[in-house]
Formats: structure tokens, sequence, C-alpha cells
């Protein structure tokens, strides 16, 4: 029974060993193929503090937290099973798909640049609202998804030629390391204005004056890494396009970028790996640049498309709903003439306190009869006020032509001394007069 014991003693001890030497290649695997992604891991770090700019400071924290968890689902549920899936099966559709990602990322970067260009002078007018957190995150995550998916495709590439589970466990531990990595430094990044605050509060002079310079200095830092971010996507989605195109057998641009980095990189002696870096990379941000300019005009014109036949729709509907406001009143106002005929005079007799019955009559026209001394035939005058249709009139507008009227009886026909005109300056009524 001993020997027994030690025998399964001895397989457990084998078992440890070979489990350790699992986990140290495991190790050195991840280490090294995250060495191959080290460019876009510093890329993702970049990028992703312009999305928590404008924020409350007490929400800085829990929104980069809420975009490093995006971003583990990205890996663990989108891209780990994607990518593992296609090499195994279907290799041939991994450039595809990550060269569809590179485009995204032009087009992203080329929207802020023109956002930049077209907008500047309205940004300093128009006042800063609060940036909505879920369209902030949202964009934050979608833009982690083909970065790490560039992470992840790079990765791959260094242990292809591993078993599927070693694959597997490669890429975890990439995945959690590169999240951990890259919004560690987002975090210490956006709250280094808080450690600024905390160390100008202290007594001691250096430190205060530490915190001092980081307060002044983190809005030109972000302001930096937005421009930088942005250069990143731009950069990143060319290479991407690049490297995808010579994949795909189309030569041409990435042989000639390589040129360039080759000629600069022996022009320059002990800087020519860093210069031809810097060659390759603005070659592939300039690329970038002009598909995701292409991309963004596209996309304008189809947008405004959709607006245009959107407002032309509306305007139709609001041209009929015109025409049906307009018909009614008209019915009501031809049907109601006749009482904004005989509404004015009402405001009339109210108004005037010395007005006749001559004078306030509209409904019906009323002659006034003058006799001369002389026996000369009696003179008829019209003294009707005009009947209103339209607008009703007020009780100034009303007893105006009645005034009129009476003048004009006075002129046409003049009265003789101790005759009654119309029977009204003398008090006597035309039936007693007659």
């Amino acid at each position: 029974m001993s020997a027994g014991l030690a025998a399964l003693l001895d397989d457990v001890a084998v078992l440890a060993r070979a489990a350790a030497a699992s986990v140290d290649d495991v190790g050195v695997a991840a280490a090294k193929a995250g060495a191959k992604a080290a460019g876009v891991v510093i890329d993702d770090a970049a990028v992703t503090p312009q999305y928590v700019r404008g924020l409350a400071a007490e929400r800085e924290i829990p929104i980069v937290r809420r975009i490093a968890l995006g971003s583990l689902r990205n890996k663990f549920l989108i891209i780990l099973p994607v990518i593992l899936v296609l090499s195994e099966f279907l290799p041939v559709l991994l450039t595809p798909l990550l060269m569809l990602g590179g485009a995204y990322l032009c087009y992203e970067g080329a929207e802020k640049v023109w956002e930049r260009i077209a907008h500047h002078d309205t940004h300093g007018t128009d006042t800063e609202q609060q940036p909505d957190e879920k369209t902030l995150i949202a964009g934050a995550i979608r833009t982690d998804l083909i970065l790490s998916a560039e992470i992840m495709v790079i990765s791959l590439n260094e242990v292809a030629s591993e078993t599927f589970v070693s694959r597997l466990l490669i890429l975890s531990v990439v995945a959690v390391i590169m999240t951990v990595l890259v919004y560690g430094a987002v975090g210490l990044i956006v709250k280094m204005d808080d450690v600024g605050l905390r160390l100008a509060e202290r007594p001691g002079k250096s430190a205060a004056k530490l915190g001092r310079g980081l307060v002044k200095a983190m809005p030109k830092v972000l302001t930096a890494l937005s421009v930088i971010g942005t250069a990143a996507m731009l950069w990143v989605g060319g290479h991407i396009l690049l490297v995808g195109m010579d994949e795909l057998g189309v030569h041409f641009l990435y042989e000639f970028v390589h040129h360039m980095e080759e000629a600069a990189h022996d022009a320059t002696g002990a800087l020519g790996g860093v210069v031809g870096w810097l060659v390759n990379t603005v070659a592939s941000a300039i690329v970038g640049l002009i598909v995701g300019a292409v991309i963004v005009a596209i996309m304008s014109v189809t947008l405004h498309r959709r607006s245009g036949h959107g407002e032309k729709d509306a305007h139709k509907s609001d041209s009929h709903g015109e025409t049906v406001q307009v018909t009614q009143p008209t019915t009501a106002k031809a049907a109601g003439t006749t009482e904004a005929a005989a509404t004015p005079a009402t405001a009339a007799q109210a108004n005037t306190p010395a007005a006749t019955a001559t004078e306030t009559s509209v409904t019906a026209p009323k002659a006034a009869t003058a006799e001369p001394a002389t026996g000369a035939p009696a003179a008829t005058v019209d003294t009707g006020a005009p009947v209103s249709t339209g607008t009703p009139a007020t009780a100034n507008e009303v007893g105006a032509p009645a005034d009129a009227a009476k003048a004009d009886a006075a002129d046409v026909a003049p009265q003789a001394p101790g005759t009654a005109g119309t029977g009204e300056d003398e008090g006597v009524s035309p039936a007693k007069d007659r």
C-alpha cells in the first residue's frame, strides 16, 4: 500500500511540474504576444481618456470602470470566440474582418478631424452641455472593440502554432493583462488632477508646488491625449488597411510605404529605427485620413438625402393641414355676416351718449329731409352707415359715417329760421312738425 501511495504522489508531482511548465509557457507566450501588440495598447490608452472629458469628477472612475467591463465583454464574449473559431476553420476571413474594423477606426478619426475643422468657431459660443454618459460609454466600447480585436489578432499570430487549448489560455491571459494595463493607466490619467489638488493642500512646499503643477498641466495633457488619440485612430486604422491589402494580394501601396521606411532608416544612422517608425506611422495616418474622409463624405451625403426626404414629407403634411385650417374659418365668416353687421350698432349706442336714433341706425338707410322756407323741393340725402361684412368695426368707426352724413345733409339743404330740419336741433319730433 505504501508503494501505491508513493506512486500516486509521484504522479501528482509530475502533473504539478507539467502544470507549472505549462503556466510558464503560457506566461512567456502571453508576454511575447503582448509585446507585439504594445503599440496598439498605447494607442488604446491614448484614445480612451477623451471619452471622459467634460464629465463631473465623481463620474470619471465609474465610467472608466464601465468601459473596462465592456472591454472585457468584447474580448471574452465576441473577439476570442470569433478569432479562435475562424483561426481553426476559416482563417482566410480574419484579415477582411480586421480590415472592416480598421475602416471604422479611420471613419472615427476622420469624423473627429472634420468636427474640429468645421465647428471650431461655434464651439466657443455654444453653451457646453453635460455629455450623455450612455452615448459616451457606447462609443468608447465600440472603439475598444476594434482596438482589442487588433491586439488579439496580433497576439494570435504569435501563437498560431500552439494547440487550441494553449491558444485559448494564452489569449485569455493577454486579454486580462491588456485590459488592466490600459484602463488602469486611463484611471490614473483622468484622476491626476485630483491627486494634484490633494498634494497642493499639504503643508510641505515641495508637495504643494508639485500639486499645483499637476493641476495646471492636466488640462493640457488631456488635450494632447485627445489629439494623440485621434491620430492613433487614423494611424492604426490605416496600418490595418495597408497590411490587410498586402495579405490579400494588393502589394503596391504597402511596398511603397515600406520602401519609404527603409530609406528613412538607412539615411538617419543611429536614429534610423525611430525615424523609420515615424515615416511608417505618418504614411499610415495619411492613408487612414483619406479612407476615413471618403467614408465621412458618403455618410454625410446619405444622411443629408434622408433628412431632405423627411423635410419634404413634413412640408407636404403641413400644407394639407393649412388647407383645412383656412377652409373652416371661411365658412364661419360667411355665415356670421349678419351678426357682424349688427354688432357695431350696439357698441355705438353704448359708447356715444349724445347719439340719436338717426346717428346709431346702421341696419337700414335713413333719409334726412329739409324744407327750405322759399318752398324749394326738399333734398334727400342718404345717411346710412355702411354695413360691415368683414372685421367688426369699432364704435368710433361706426359713428364717423353718421357724422359725415349729417354734415352733407346740412350743406345740401340749409335750414331756414324757425324751420325744423331733421327734427333734432329744436327737440321737435318729425311727426309733430308735419
